[in-house]
């Protein structure tokens, strides 16, 4: 075999490669050779087939297993030698000509091909220890719980029919129809919907104009959706509703006590509380991991600049950018809606892309250097919580997860990020730094590049 190297460029390598047709054959006759004990010809002892003749019969397509298998063989060989990581699978660029690649399987000419591989670059990591970090913290006060009880007490406040008009508090059950500039629109037409009057639940306006409606009375409801509405190609219009009330029901007396709770299935007020407040400090810890941790890839990020391999970073790219047009075209929205221009919007997102890439590779690299890795077991257990979700199809789950190994990779992946940023959390400097809700829960700018 022979190597040659075309070209270095960044990441990328190009090497021209020799088969000797010799070698090739060689090859061919000795797996001839293995052949002739198993097959079975006419007018011959089993085992006593000529290998001349076994070539006359399967030479071309032995030859062309042979060249799959030796083509692989010199690949790995030149990974090996050069000590490459790779970003990606080989490319490997056959001949074409159709006369040249006749003379390679007639054994009559070497194969000659070339190989592009992508490499992934040397990294070399930083110090964590030097990383500073503020975590916010908050805790859970009694008016949260209290709050919270409150929220699910009127979601299962009793409720009876009533006569006469609907007033704040009520809930009326109707059916609309909207249009926009007189014609119906998608989306805009709903049948037996429950409205409680004052719960802000609908768009501004539309709740009010209700007040005074009675079971069976037909009212024309005029709103101006917001300008911020998720609907683009809704935001800022004015719509009218044509609504009918089905009924109307006034709501009922609920003493939040013991006897409450019960309904719900727990032993009292107090276990209700408790319960609600362990499910608020679970929100609120799990939203001051992802701030630290946003902070920590910041960090890793200031740590580690090199080139990233460019097809990792093109395909992240374009898992991205093909993410961003369809919610813009759902939302029939343009990047001159968004204040910037397509070019513009493509270059922030590329560098994002690479900023991904380039944090994935750093974190790969840190498990590998520190012996991270994720058990079967933790596999299993994310597996099962997955099945969890989907109530009656939980051996479909399993079994979709079982028989897919790149779904399970994708479970995977994020449990040896997690692992791998607790590492990194018990060597930074953390400090725990007390805010109110509000900042723990305001959106952090470049949100998207974490």
């Amino acid at each position: 075999m022979q190597v040659t190297e075309l070209s270095a460029d960044g990441l990328k390598r190009e090497f021209r490669v020799v088969l000797p047709a010799a070698e090739l054959d060689a090859k061919a006759n000795a797996r001839l050779a293995e052949m002739k004990d198993r097959v079975r010809i006419n007018g011959f002892r089993p085992g006593k087939v000529p290998v001349a003749h076994l070539k006359r019969l399967y030479g071309k397509s032995v030859l062309a297993e042979v060249i799959d298998q030796a083509v692989n063989e010199a690949n790995g060989q030149i990974v090996e030698e050069r000590g490459f990581k790779l970003a990606m699978q080989p490319k490997v660029e056959l001949p074409q000509d159709e006369n040249a690649v006749k003379d390679v399987i007639d054994g009559k000419a070497d194969l000659s091909y070339t190989i592009n591989i992508e490499v992934l670059p040397a990294i070399t990591l930083g110090d964590f220890k030097s990383i500073a970090l503020e975590k916010p913290v908050l805790a859970v006060t009694d008016a949260e719980v209290d709050e919270a009880v409150s929220r699910i007490a009127d979601a299962n406040r009793p409720y009876s029919a009533k006569t006469g008009a609907a007033e704040t508090g009520d809930r009326v059950t109707v059916s609309f129809v909207g249009t926009l500039e007189g014609e119906p629109f998608e989306g805009g037409s709903a049948e037996d919907i429950q409205v409680v009057l004052g719960s802000n639940s609908f768009i501004p306006g539309f709740e009010d104009q209700l007040v005074g409606v009675a079971e069976g009375e037909t009212k024309t409801v005029n709103v101006t959706f917001p300008v911020n509405y998720a609907a683009a190609n809704l935001a800022g219009k004015n719509a009218s509703f044509e609504v009918t009330a089905k009924s109307v029901e006034a709501p009922g007396a609920l003493t939040v006590d013991d006897e409450f709770a019960k309904t719900l299935g727990m032993e009292s007020l107090e276990k209700l509380k408790e319960q609600v407040k362990s499910r608020i400090a679970q929100e609120h810890n799990t939203q001051s991991r992802n701030k630290v941790k946003r902070r920590l890839l910041d960090a890793l990020d200031g740590l580690h600049q090199f080139e990233v391999p460019p097809t990792l970073a093109q395909q992240e790219f374009d898992g991205i950018w093909n993410s961003v047009t369809a919610e813009m075209d759902g939302q029939k929205k343009t990047f001159e809606d968004e204040g910037t221009t397509e070019a513009a919007a493509r270059d922030d997102y590329r560098k994002i892309a690479e900023r991904r890439v380039r944090l994935g590779l750093v974190l790969a690299e840190i498990g590998d250097k520190n012996s991270i890795q994720v058990s079967d077991d933790e596999v299993t257990r994310a597996v099962v919580e997955r099945a969890r979700r989907f109530p009656g199809q939980e051996q479909q789950v399993w079994e979709y997860y079982r028989q897919n190994p790149q779904a399970l990779a994708t479970l995977r992946a994020p449990l040896f990020e997690e692992k791998v940023v607790d590492f990194l959390l018990e060597l930074a400097k953390v400090t725990e730094k007390p805010v109110t809700r509000e900042e723990l829960y305001a959106e952090d700018e470049d949100v998207k590049a974490a």
